[in-house]
Protein backbone atom coordinates (compact mmCIF):
# COMPACT_ATOMS: atom_id res chain seq x y z
CA UNK A 1 0.00 0.00 0.00
CA UNK A 2 0.97 3.61 -0.55
CA UNK A 3 -0.10 5.72 2.42
CA UNK A 4 -0.05 9.47 3.15
CA UNK A 5 -0.03 10.43 6.83
CA UNK A 6 -1.00 13.91 8.05
CA UNK A 7 -0.17 13.71 11.74
CA UNK A 8 -1.03 16.06 14.60
CA UNK A 9 2.46 17.49 15.05
CA UNK A 10 5.87 18.17 13.53
CA UNK A 11 6.70 14.55 12.72
CA UNK A 12 10.44 15.12 12.32
CA UNK A 13 11.36 17.60 15.08
CA UNK A 14 8.74 17.27 17.82
CA UNK A 15 10.64 16.00 20.89
CA UNK A 16 7.80 13.77 22.13
CA UNK A 17 6.76 11.00 19.72
CA UNK A 18 3.08 10.18 19.29
CA UNK A 19 1.27 6.97 18.40
CA UNK A 20 1.76 7.87 14.74
CA UNK A 21 5.54 7.58 15.05
CA UNK A 22 5.40 4.12 16.57
CA UNK A 23 2.67 2.73 14.32
CA UNK A 24 3.66 4.21 10.97
CA UNK A 25 7.38 3.55 11.37
CA UNK A 26 6.33 -0.09 11.77
CA UNK A 27 3.99 0.09 8.76
CA UNK A 28 6.84 1.59 6.70
CA UNK A 29 8.67 -1.73 6.99
CA UNK A 30 6.04 -3.21 4.65
CA UNK A 31 4.45 -0.26 2.85
CA UNK A 32 5.40 3.01 1.20
CA UNK A 33 4.43 5.64 3.76
CA UNK A 34 4.70 9.39 3.17
CA UNK A 35 4.29 12.00 5.92
CA UNK A 36 3.52 15.72 5.81
CA UNK A 37 6.18 17.76 7.60
CA UNK A 38 5.15 20.86 9.54
CA UNK A 39 8.13 23.00 10.65
CA UNK A 40 6.85 23.90 14.13
CA UNK A 41 9.25 22.38 16.66
CA UNK A 42 12.93 23.11 17.29
CA UNK A 43 14.11 19.68 18.43
CA UNK A 44 16.70 17.51 16.75
CA UNK A 45 15.57 15.73 13.59
CA UNK A 46 14.62 12.12 14.24
CA UNK A 47 15.46 9.38 11.75
CA UNK A 48 12.49 8.00 9.86
CA UNK A 49 11.57 5.29 7.37
CA UNK A 50 8.82 7.53 5.99
CA UNK A 51 9.11 9.68 2.87
CA UNK A 52 8.88 13.29 4.01
CA UNK A 53 6.60 15.69 2.12
CA UNK A 54 7.36 19.30 3.03
CA UNK A 55 4.14 21.14 3.96
CA UNK A 56 5.24 24.49 5.39
CA UNK A 57 5.40 27.92 3.80
CA UNK A 58 5.69 29.98 7.01
CA UNK A 59 7.86 28.19 9.65
CA UNK A 60 6.27 29.90 12.67
CA UNK A 61 6.91 28.07 15.95
CA UNK A 62 3.66 29.05 17.69
CA UNK A 63 1.36 26.12 16.79
CA UNK A 64 -1.87 28.14 16.53
CA UNK A 65 -0.27 30.78 14.31
CA UNK A 66 1.67 28.19 12.31
CA UNK A 67 -1.31 26.11 11.25
CA UNK A 68 -3.57 29.12 10.73
CA UNK A 69 -1.05 30.98 8.54
CA UNK A 70 -0.20 27.85 6.55
CA UNK A 71 -3.80 26.75 5.92
CA UNK A 72 -4.02 28.19 2.35
CA UNK A 73 -0.69 26.57 1.50
CA UNK A 74 -1.87 23.24 2.89
CA UNK A 75 -4.79 23.21 0.44
CA UNK A 76 -2.32 23.89 -2.37
CA UNK A 77 0.37 21.42 -1.32
CA UNK A 78 -1.96 18.50 -0.57
CA UNK A 79 -3.67 18.93 -3.92
CA UNK A 80 -0.26 18.77 -5.58
CA UNK A 81 0.89 15.75 -3.57
CA UNK A 82 -2.27 13.76 -4.27
CA UNK A 83 -2.35 14.82 -7.93
CA UNK A 84 1.24 13.66 -8.50
CA UNK A 85 1.07 10.41 -6.54
CA UNK A 86 -1.25 7.44 -6.63
CA UNK A 87 -1.94 6.98 -2.93
CA UNK A 88 -4.11 4.11 -1.77
CA UNK A 89 -4.96 5.61 1.63
CA UNK A 90 -4.82 8.98 3.35
CA UNK A 91 -4.63 8.99 7.15
CA UNK A 92 -5.62 12.39 8.52
CA UNK A 93 -5.25 13.28 12.19
CA UNK A 94 -4.77 17.04 12.18
CA UNK A 95 -7.53 19.61 12.60
CA UNK A 96 -6.76 22.34 10.03
CA UNK A 97 -4.29 20.43 7.86
CA UNK A 98 -6.66 17.46 8.10
CA UNK A 99 -9.41 19.53 6.50
CA UNK A 100 -7.05 20.43 3.65
CA UNK A 101 -5.90 16.89 2.92
CA UNK A 102 -9.44 15.50 3.16
CA UNK A 103 -10.56 18.07 0.58
CA UNK A 104 -7.76 16.95 -1.76
CA UNK A 105 -8.51 13.27 -1.13
CA UNK A 106 -12.16 13.80 -2.04
CA UNK A 107 -11.09 15.48 -5.29
CA UNK A 108 -8.77 12.62 -6.29
CA UNK A 109 -10.99 9.83 -4.93
CA UNK A 110 -8.55 8.56 -2.32
CA UNK A 111 -10.15 6.93 0.74
CA UNK A 112 -9.56 8.68 4.06
CA UNK A 113 -9.13 7.32 7.58
CA UNK A 114 -9.37 9.95 10.31
CA UNK A 115 -7.44 8.98 13.43
CA UNK A 116 -8.85 10.86 16.41
CA UNK A 117 -6.02 10.44 18.90
CA UNK A 118 -7.61 12.58 21.60
CA UNK A 119 -10.62 14.86 21.99
CA UNK A 120 -9.31 17.81 20.00
CA UNK A 121 -11.81 20.48 21.17
CA UNK A 122 -10.71 20.07 24.79
CA UNK A 123 -7.02 19.46 24.11
CA UNK A 124 -6.76 22.58 21.94
CA UNK A 125 -8.57 24.71 24.54
CA UNK A 126 -6.39 23.42 27.39
CA UNK A 127 -3.48 25.67 26.36
CA UNK A 128 -5.47 28.84 27.10
CA UNK A 129 -6.01 30.21 30.62
CA UNK A 130 -8.64 32.75 29.57
CA UNK A 131 -11.99 30.96 29.83
CA UNK A 132 -13.69 32.98 27.10
CA UNK A 133 -10.85 32.37 24.65
CA UNK A 134 -10.67 28.69 25.62
CA UNK A 135 -14.40 28.28 24.96
CA UNK A 136 -14.11 30.00 21.58
CA UNK A 137 -11.25 27.67 20.64
CA UNK A 138 -13.22 24.65 21.85
CA UNK A 139 -16.27 25.49 19.76
CA UNK A 140 -14.27 26.38 16.66
CA UNK A 141 -12.18 23.22 16.82
CA UNK A 142 -15.28 21.08 17.27
CA UNK A 143 -16.88 22.56 14.14
CA UNK A 144 -13.80 21.73 12.05
CA UNK A 145 -13.39 18.30 13.67
CA UNK A 146 -17.04 17.42 13.01
CA UNK A 147 -16.65 18.35 9.34
CA UNK A 148 -13.45 16.28 9.09
CA UNK A 149 -15.14 13.26 10.64
CA UNK A 150 -18.18 13.64 8.36
CA UNK A 151 -16.01 13.71 5.23
CA UNK A 152 -13.84 10.71 6.19
CA UNK A 153 -14.53 7.14 5.09
CA UNK A 154 -13.44 5.50 8.35
CA UNK A 155 -12.66 6.80 11.83
CA UNK A 156 -10.22 5.26 14.28
CA UNK A 157 -9.74 6.37 17.87
CA UNK A 158 -7.79 5.48 20.98
CA UNK A 159 -10.23 4.52 23.75
CA UNK A 160 -13.57 2.73 24.23
CA UNK A 161 -15.03 5.87 25.79
CA UNK A 162 -14.10 7.95 22.74
CA UNK A 163 -15.78 5.32 20.57
CA UNK A 164 -18.91 5.75 22.72
CA UNK A 165 -18.65 9.56 22.66
CA UNK A 166 -18.45 9.56 18.88
CA UNK A 167 -21.38 7.18 18.66
CA UNK A 168 -23.43 9.62 20.71
CA UNK A 169 -22.51 12.33 18.20
CA UNK A 170 -23.56 10.18 15.25
CA UNK A 171 -20.19 8.74 14.18
CA UNK A 172 -19.01 5.13 14.05
CA UNK A 173 -15.36 4.53 14.95
CA UNK A 174 -12.94 1.60 15.12
CA UNK A 175 -11.00 1.18 18.35
CA UNK A 176 -7.21 1.04 18.02
CA UNK A 177 -5.77 1.84 21.44
CA UNK A 178 -2.38 3.28 22.18
CA UNK A 179 0.34 0.79 22.99
CA UNK A 180 3.93 0.22 23.98
CA UNK A 181 7.23 -1.02 22.60
CA UNK A 182 7.33 -4.37 24.43
CA UNK A 183 10.95 -4.94 23.38
CA UNK A 184 12.07 -1.68 25.03
CA UNK A 185 9.80 -1.32 28.06
CA UNK A 186 10.66 -4.22 30.36
CA UNK A 187 11.42 -4.51 34.09
CA UNK A 188 15.02 -3.55 34.79
CA UNK A 189 17.40 -2.41 37.53
CA UNK A 190 17.31 1.34 38.09
CA UNK A 191 20.23 1.65 40.53
CA UNK A 192 22.66 3.12 37.97
CA UNK A 193 20.22 5.82 36.90
CA UNK A 194 19.37 6.54 40.54
CA UNK A 195 23.06 7.13 41.17
CA UNK A 196 23.22 9.55 38.21
CA UNK A 197 20.27 11.48 39.68
CA UNK A 198 21.66 11.54 43.20
CA UNK A 199 18.99 9.19 44.55
CA UNK A 200 19.95 6.49 47.04
CA UNK A 201 19.01 2.86 46.44
CA UNK A 202 16.94 2.88 49.65
CA UNK A 203 15.15 6.15 48.86
CA UNK A 204 11.49 6.05 47.87
CA UNK A 205 10.71 7.59 44.47
CA UNK A 206 7.30 8.75 43.26
CA UNK A 207 7.55 9.10 39.50
CA UNK A 208 5.83 10.83 36.61
CA UNK A 209 6.78 10.45 32.94
CA UNK A 210 5.15 12.50 30.20
CA UNK A 211 4.25 15.99 29.04
CA UNK A 212 4.42 18.44 31.92
CA UNK A 213 1.19 20.29 31.19
CA UNK A 214 -1.73 21.52 33.27
CA UNK A 215 -4.00 18.60 32.47
CA UNK A 216 -1.83 16.64 34.91
CA UNK A 217 -2.11 17.71 38.56
CA UNK A 218 1.60 17.45 39.26
CA UNK A 219 1.22 20.50 41.49
CA UNK A 220 -1.01 18.49 43.82
CA UNK A 221 1.68 15.81 44.13
CA UNK A 222 4.20 18.50 45.10
CA UNK A 223 1.77 19.84 47.74
CA UNK A 224 1.42 16.30 49.11
CA UNK A 225 5.16 15.75 49.31
CA UNK A 226 5.78 17.34 52.78
CA UNK A 227 3.31 14.89 54.38
CA UNK A 228 4.97 11.95 52.63
CA UNK A 229 8.44 13.13 53.65
CA UNK A 230 7.27 13.26 57.26
CA UNK A 231 6.09 9.66 56.90
CA UNK A 232 9.28 8.52 55.15
CA UNK A 233 12.12 10.99 55.17
CA UNK A 234 13.97 9.72 52.08
CA UNK A 235 11.09 10.39 49.65
CA UNK A 236 11.58 12.04 46.24
CA UNK A 237 9.38 13.11 43.35
CA UNK A 238 10.93 12.40 39.92
CA UNK A 239 9.41 14.26 36.95
CA UNK A 240 10.59 12.98 33.57
CA UNK A 241 9.41 15.30 30.80
CA UNK A 242 8.90 18.97 30.13
CA UNK A 243 6.50 21.70 29.01
CA UNK A 244 6.49 22.52 25.31
CA UNK A 245 4.02 25.38 24.92
CA UNK A 246 3.21 26.57 28.46
CA UNK A 247 5.06 27.72 31.59
CA UNK A 248 3.66 24.93 33.78
CA UNK A 249 7.08 23.43 34.51
CA UNK A 250 8.31 26.80 35.77
CA UNK A 251 5.21 27.08 37.97
CA UNK A 252 6.02 23.66 39.44
CA UNK A 253 9.63 24.64 40.13
CA UNK A 254 8.45 27.77 41.98
CA UNK A 255 5.87 25.72 43.88
CA UNK A 256 8.54 23.24 44.99
CA UNK A 257 10.60 26.15 46.37
CA UNK A 258 7.57 27.74 48.06
CA UNK A 259 6.59 24.38 49.60
CA UNK A 260 10.10 23.77 50.88
CA UNK A 261 10.67 20.56 48.92
CA UNK A 262 12.81 21.78 46.02
CA UNK A 263 15.63 19.47 47.13
CA UNK A 264 13.26 16.49 46.85
CA UNK A 265 11.77 17.24 43.42
CA UNK A 266 13.90 16.21 40.45
CA UNK A 267 13.13 17.59 36.97
CA UNK A 268 14.98 15.71 34.22
CA UNK A 269 13.52 17.61 31.28
CA UNK A 270 12.46 15.81 28.10
CA UNK A 271 14.30 12.55 27.51
CA UNK A 272 14.54 10.44 24.34
CA UNK A 273 11.92 7.72 24.12
CA UNK A 274 14.54 4.96 24.25
CA UNK A 275 15.77 6.27 27.62
CA UNK A 276 12.37 6.33 29.35
CA UNK A 277 12.51 2.72 30.63
CA UNK A 278 15.68 3.36 32.64
CA UNK A 279 14.05 6.39 34.31
CA UNK A 280 10.85 4.46 35.01
CA UNK A 281 13.08 1.77 36.56
CA UNK A 282 14.06 4.37 39.22
CA UNK A 283 10.45 4.79 40.34
CA UNK A 284 8.92 2.87 43.24
CA UNK A 285 5.46 4.05 42.18
CA UNK A 286 4.39 5.67 38.91
CA UNK A 287 1.61 8.21 38.63
CA UNK A 288 -1.08 9.34 36.18
CA UNK A 289 -2.51 12.48 37.84
CA UNK A 290 -4.86 13.29 34.95
CA UNK A 291 -6.92 16.24 36.09
CA UNK A 292 -9.98 17.33 34.07
CA UNK A 293 -12.89 14.89 34.58
CA UNK A 294 -13.90 15.26 30.92
CA UNK A 295 -10.44 13.99 29.92
CA UNK A 296 -10.34 11.18 32.44
CA UNK A 297 -13.60 9.95 30.97
CA UNK A 298 -12.12 9.37 27.50
CA UNK A 299 -8.38 8.88 28.08
CA UNK A 300 -6.21 5.79 27.68
CA UNK A 301 -2.69 7.22 28.16
CA UNK A 302 0.48 5.72 26.70
CA UNK A 303 2.10 5.95 30.12
CA UNK A 304 -0.30 3.33 31.50
CA UNK A 305 1.11 0.78 29.05
CA UNK A 306 4.71 1.94 29.55
CA UNK A 307 4.57 1.82 33.35
CA UNK A 308 2.82 -1.57 33.29
CA UNK A 309 5.30 -3.10 30.86
CA UNK A 310 8.06 -2.04 33.28
CA UNK A 311 6.27 -3.88 36.11
CA UNK A 312 5.49 -0.80 38.19
CA UNK A 313 2.56 -0.03 40.52
CA UNK A 314 0.47 2.87 39.18
CA UNK A 315 -1.32 5.45 41.34
CA UNK A 316 -3.79 7.34 39.16
CA UNK A 317 -6.80 9.60 39.10
CA UNK A 318 -10.00 7.82 37.93
CA UNK A 319 -9.62 6.80 34.27
CA UNK A 320 -12.45 4.38 33.36
CA UNK A 321 -10.81 2.93 30.24
CA UNK A 322 -7.64 2.09 32.15
CA UNK A 323 -9.77 0.46 34.83
CA UNK A 324 -11.55 -1.57 32.12
CA UNK A 325 -8.25 -3.10 31.10
CA UNK A 326 -7.41 -3.50 34.77
CA UNK A 327 -4.43 -5.00 36.50
CA UNK A 328 -3.20 -5.72 40.00
CA UNK A 329 -0.81 -2.77 39.67
CA UNK A 330 -3.57 -0.10 39.55
CA UNK A 331 -4.46 2.06 42.56
CA UNK A 332 -6.98 4.91 42.23
CA UNK A 333 -7.18 8.16 44.20
CA UNK A 334 -9.56 11.12 44.00
CA UNK A 335 -8.25 13.53 46.64
CA UNK A 336 -4.88 14.58 47.99
CA UNK A 337 -5.50 12.59 51.18
CA UNK A 338 -6.27 9.47 49.12
CA UNK A 339 -3.10 10.05 47.08
CA UNK A 340 -1.04 10.22 50.28
CA UNK A 341 -2.71 7.08 51.61
CA UNK A 342 -2.04 5.14 48.40
CA UNK A 343 1.63 6.17 48.35
CA UNK A 344 2.04 5.24 52.01
CA UNK A 345 0.55 1.81 51.29
CA UNK A 346 3.09 1.28 48.53
CA UNK A 347 5.85 2.38 50.91
CA UNK A 348 4.72 -0.19 53.46
CA UNK A 349 3.99 -2.99 50.98
CA UNK A 350 6.34 -2.64 47.97
CA UNK A 351 5.69 -4.88 45.00
CA UNK A 352 6.70 -5.29 41.37
CA UNK A 353 4.63 -6.95 38.67
CA UNK A 354 5.04 -9.07 35.55
CA UNK A 355 2.40 -8.03 33.01
CA UNK A 356 2.13 -9.40 29.47
CA UNK A 357 1.23 -6.54 27.12
CA UNK A 358 1.96 -8.18 23.76
CA UNK A 359 -1.59 -7.53 22.54
CA UNK A 360 -0.90 -3.84 23.16
CA UNK A 361 2.44 -3.74 21.34
CA UNK A 362 2.92 -1.15 18.61
CA UNK A 363 3.49 -4.00 16.15
CA UNK A 364 -0.01 -5.28 16.93
CA UNK A 365 -1.44 -1.76 16.56
CA UNK A 366 0.18 -1.49 13.12
CA UNK A 367 -1.47 -4.76 12.13
CA UNK A 368 -4.83 -3.40 13.28
CA UNK A 369 -4.41 -0.34 11.08
CA UNK A 370 -3.52 -2.59 8.16
CA UNK A 371 -6.78 -4.44 8.70
CA UNK A 372 -8.75 -1.17 8.62
CA UNK A 373 -6.94 -0.10 5.43
CA UNK A 374 -7.57 -3.45 3.74
CA UNK A 375 -11.27 -3.34 4.56
CA UNK A 376 -11.59 0.21 3.27
CA UNK A 377 -9.76 -0.57 0.01
CA UNK A 378 -11.95 -3.60 -0.55
CA UNK A 379 -15.04 -1.41 -0.14
CA UNK A 380 -13.62 1.20 -2.54
CA UNK A 381 -12.49 -1.33 -5.16
CA UNK A 382 -14.74 -4.42 -4.76
CA UNK A 383 -13.86 -5.85 -8.17
CA UNK A 384 -10.06 -5.54 -7.89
Amino acid sequence: MKILLVSTQDYIHHPVPSRHHYIFEELARRHEVHVAHFHVSQGNARPTRLIVEEATEFPVTNPLLHYTLNTPYHYHVFNRILRNNRFDIVVAAHILAGAAVISAARRYEVPVVFDLKDWFPDSAAAYFKNRFLAECIRRGVWQITRRNLSRSDRITTVSPSLVDKLKGLGFSADLITNGVDTDLFVPQDGSRTRHELGIGNDDFVIGFSGSVERWYEIDEMIRALPDLIRYRNNTHLLIVGGSLFTDYEQELRRLAVDTGVSDRVIFTGIKPYAELPRYIACMDVCTIPLSPPQWGGIALPNKFFEYSACGKPIIMRPIPDVTRIGGQNLFVYRTRDEFIAQVRNRMDYPETYHINLEKYSWKEKARQFESVFAGLLEAYHPND
